[in-house]
């Protein structure tokens, strides 16, 4: 690797070259004889192989060299490209180049020398397709199994293996739980590590890697995995030593806690009925890995090529190997130098010839997120600046106007004065003072005339900025789709289907943040609409369809908003089966569920857990998925849809604003304050009649089209002063979620505005039902309402029956109402653990994510009870425990610590600050925790 710096425009042609190569082999197996597409497949290899071979990436360019000559024979007519197989190998071919280019320069010796075997395989399978030998039944059965000989040892698989005798944690929710968190934390580790690699000194926040490896352990405790707990701990430990100044970040050690880090990843990929064999056989090595970090702790810094930590091994092929294997030696740096030294520089490709092999593009620049939203700040604020200007022009007219009045004061005067007897002195200062005003009326009348040109020629210059601001943050559809052709062919063909993809729409423009957030919700609906709804061939043609089936993606603009189509010609959703699943999972009664009609039936797909699947598969069945898309449409404020026609296909219509950096709003008045609402979260705005208003058990609402709307008063909501609405007409805006409909009665509505986002100072947390900020075209700021919080809040109010206006029980019964507990604990297994504990319990449970939000949680709630951990971001356990305890409305509020730390003086600091119980979360798996709540507050209703 002699000139890394060169690895960058490395990753960028091979992301470039590489969509070309996926789009062109996907048209291929559709057109064997394309030749338009050959010759783009050929160019994009050939450019691929010339890069490589400047940053001398050997295997990137045998990889890139091999699919040429195979594109090329395919061009001269020698082999036809119309094998599926063939296909497949030169897809495996692109992704591994894609792996390749994403490699470090630390890790790319390594990884390539360990993976170097299943290269050669894979270049040795794609250059048996220009060779055709008369068995050609051997021939592909050889490429069989080159196919699954590469995919099983470059990618970490898991063998069939039984399970045995081993405690584990049933709850598959849980474990799913569990890959989330180990993911999440180990890209903290990784990144935290490749900086230490980089640089031993570098000044790294190494509490955020204490503290993600602590959350891996803690979760591996949870669902009782016990290598992961014994790996993490070891992580945690030795970057406690460095905190401690034991030992150093050198670069042994580095890569020693990096195939750490991998061991984690190749336990989550394992499944769970395979978990116990694999830990049988990797025992002695995951033992050894705590072991040697152990002894550096204990004597310092290993010698170089000293520690050498042994990868995770199994019986065969089909165990999970590690993703990039660690092996700190320097003979393998070493033997490439020397294979260096033979081999002449490559020539770098001449301008001339780059030309005609890259596709004409216009030219691109790379600008963070970063900058493109703070251009977007100043943007906006020179629009509002602006628009400033012509009101101040407007007062300058007045001004003109004034000077007009003074010269004619000035003529009246002069003409009053002349019927009297007034010196000459006096005349020839009058008629001064006449022709100075009629000097400066003529003046300001020109400034004037100079500031409304210059006020909208600035208001257009920077409207047109605004614009081109707006549009740097749009790309096309096509950028956030690429994958997908890839995708669908790739899982039709695994479960032997013929499908035909479609994407309609690919130059629309869409906001980038949209896009990025859109790639997971359209892959589970694809996925879901390949496995679920297009049929097998057989059955398709048993019906009378064709056996390839056609499932089709549209994007395009439609009354202001993003409009997303994805449909397919399957068999739809058997209505009376779904029926019959809602009722079985008790979601609602035979009776409800005969008056549902169509579209509220098929609400029940968004719901968690709910899955028409008959079995879980590697592709569905978890009842994970619909309901991920639904928050996403949510988050970004906008509407999901399905609609089914049975034995014809299905389809899923998301609508979506255009852009996440302007949004319409209504505006509305409330207490006197200005406050927008996305008019994407808005069902309706009424005007109820007073005389509409009725109230049962002292609860008021209206009824809209049928059905029956609670009232509820903005200003309570939003803790403002309370008013009395005498007005016989009283404005509300309808709100809803999946669940609830509500009408929010404000003062009055102020009409509709478009308003440039602004994310809120991070130094203020959540603010709650705000979610941001704008400028209004005066320069005063508005705050953005948080429909979904506002929600929350209203359903908060009503629980405990804090109404304005309501009473708790009209008849003077006494108001019932389940004990609230808060539990607060920054890792999401620990949390699901505590909240299904608790409610299955008959406790209310609500979560918070650190001991901040807890903090803000108890100071605008009531609770019952707080349960909390100890080690957490932006504020500890500990420290939360001590606010609650020294604020005189909070401190009567008991308090549980729940924590990993179970030495005596952990437990000590934890009871002089005030908490009332001090457990370990061993307690999850007895009655340890659950008698201590009963303990405190009483059994749950």
């Amino acid at each position: 690797m002699s000139n890394f710096s060169m690895l960058d425009l490395f990753r960028m042609e091979v992301e470039t070259q590489a969509a070309i190569l996926n789009n062109n082999l996907l048209a291929l197996e559709t057109n064997p004889n394309g030749v338009g597409e050959l010759e783009s497949l050929m160019r994009a290899a050939h450019s691929i192989k010339g890069a490589a071979r400047i940053v001398q990436l050997d295997a990137a360019v045998q990889i890139a060299h091999v699919m040429e000559d195979c594109f090329v024979a395919a061009q001269e007519g020698a082999i036809a490209l119309d094998n599926p197989d063939h296909i497949d190998l030169l897809f495996q071919g692109v992704d591994l180049l894609q792996r390749i280019s994403q490699l470090s320069e630390t890790e790319a010796e390594t990884w390539l020398a360990a993976n170097q075997s299943e290269i050669e395989s894979l270049v040795a399978a794609i250059a048996a397709i220009l060779t055709p030998t008369e068995d050609s039944q051997e021939q592909e059965i050889s490429k069989q199994e080159s196919i699954e000989g590469i995919e099983s040892n470059i990618s970490p698989l898991s063998s069939p293996s039984p399970p045995s005798a081993i405690t584990l944690y049933r709850d598959a929710s849980m474990l799913d739980l569990f890959r989330q968190e180990v993911e999440t934390n180990s890209a903290i580790l990784n990144t935290g590590l490749a900086a230490f690699k980089n640089n031993p000194h570098a000044a790294i926040d190494i509490s955020a890697l204490i503290q993600a490896a602590h959350t891996i352990k803690g979760a591996a405790r949870i669902v009782q995995i016990d290598p992961a707990v014994i790996i993490s701990g070891a992580i945690e430990d030795c970057f406690t030593g460095i905190v401690q100044g034991k030992i150093t970040p050198e670069l042994n050690l580095v890569e020693m806690l990096q195939l750490g880090v991998e061991m984690l990843l190749n336990i989550v990929d394992i499944p769970e009925n395979e978990l116990a064999i694999w830990t049988a056989e990797n025992q002695t090595k995951i033992e050894n890995f705590a072991a040697a970090i152990a002894t550096n702790l204990v004597r310092g810094n290993p010698a170089p090529n000293k520690a050498k930590v042994a990868t995770p091994t199994g019986n065969t092929a089909g165990k999970p190997k590690p993703r990039a294997e660690i092996i700190p030696s320097q003979a393998l740096k070493e033997e490439r130098s020397e294979i260096s030294k033979n081999k002449p520089i490559p020539t770098p490709p001449s301008a001339n010839e780059k030309s005609q092999n890259a596709p004409s593009a216009e030219r691109v620049v790379r600008v963070s997120a970063e900058n493109l939203n703070r251009l977007m700040g100043l943007a906006g604020e020179s629009l509002v600046e602006a628009n400033w200007l012509q009101p101040f022009a407007d007062s300058l007219l007045k001004l003109k106007n004034t000077q007009t009045e003074l010269s004619k004061l000035l003529e009246q005067l002069q003409e009053s004065l002349s019927e009297q007897k007034m010196s000459d002195r006096s005349s020839t200062k009058l008629n001064a003072a006449r022709q100075k005003a009629g000097e400066c009326r003529q003046f300001l009348s020109e400034r004037l005339n100079e500031l409304e040109l210059f006020a909208r020629r600035s208001a257009n210059l920077s409207d047109r900025l605004y614009r081109e601001v707006i549009a740097s943050h749009m790309r096309p559809f096509a950028d956030g789709v690429q994958s997908f052709p890839r995708m669908v062919r790739d899982l039709a063909r695994q479960l032997n289907k013929q499908v035909k993809f479609e994407i309609i729409g690919k130059s629309t423009q869409v906001d980038r943040d949209i896009l990025e957030k859109l790639e997971a919700p359209l892959t589970h609906i694809l996925r879901n609409a390949l496995d679920h709804g297009i049929e097998s061939p057989q059955e398709r043609l048993e019906t009378g369809k064709p056996a390839e089936g056609i499932l089709r993606l549209e994007a395009a603009h439609r009354g202001g908003m993003l409009s997303i189509t994805v449909s397919d010609d399957g068999k739809g959703v058997n209505l009376d089966k779904l029926r019959h699943k809602i009722i079985n999972k008790g979601m609602a009664s035979e009776e409800m569920v005969a008056q549902m009609t169509e579209t509220e039936l098929l609400e029940f797909l968004f719901l968690p857990g709910f899955s028409t699947a008959s079995k879980v598969t590697e592709i569905s069945g978890r009842g994970v998925g619909l309901d991920v898309v639904q928050s996403m449409i949510q988050e970004v404020g906008g509407i999901l849809r399905a609609i089914s026609d049975p034995g014809k296909g299905m389809s899923f219509h998301l609508q979506l604003p255009l852009t996440l950096s302007v949004i319409r709003t209504l505006l509305v008045e409330i207490a006197g304050e200005p406050y927008a609402f996305p008019l994407t979260r808005i069902d309706r705005i009424v005007m109820i009649n007073r005389a509409e208003i009725e109230v049962v058990e002292s609860r008021q609402y209206f009824k809209l089209d049928g059905q029956n709307i609670g009232l509820v008063s903005a200003r309570q909501v939003l803790e403002l002063k309370k008013a009395e609405l005498n007005a016989e007409v009283l404005p509300a805006i309808i709100l809803s979620d999946r669940y609830n409909h509500y009408g929010l009665v404000v003062d009055r509505f102020l009409g509709e505005r478009d308003l440039v986002v602004r994310p809120l100072d991070p130094r203020l947390g959540k603010v709650p039902d705000i979610s941001a900020v704008a400028l209004m075209s005066d320069g005063s700021p508005i705050l953005i309402m948080d429909v979904e919080d506002i929600i929350r809040s209203i359903d908060k109010l009503l629980m405990v029956a804090r109404l304005h206006k309501v009473s708790k029980a009209a008849d003077g019964s006494d108001f019932k109402k389940r004990k609230r507990i808060l539990v607060v604990d920054d890792s999401i297994t620990v949390r699901e653990v505590e909240r299904k504990l608790l409610e299955n319990n008959g406790y209310e449970v609500e979560i918070a994510i650190n001991g901040m939000e807890g903090w803000n949680a108890v100071r605008t709630n009531e609770y019952d009870l707080v349960i909390s951990d100890v080690d957490m971001p932006r504020m500890t356990g500990i420290e939360l425990v001590s606010h609650i305890k020294s604020n005189p409305n909070l401190k009567s509020i008991p308090v549980i610590i729940v924590s990993y730390k179970d030495r005596e003086e952990d437990r000590i600091r934890g009871l002089e600050v005030g908490a009332d119980y001090y457990l370990t979360k061993s307690s999850f798996h007895d009655d340890t925790l659950l008698n201590a709540v009963i303990d405190l507050i009483g059994y749950g209703e």
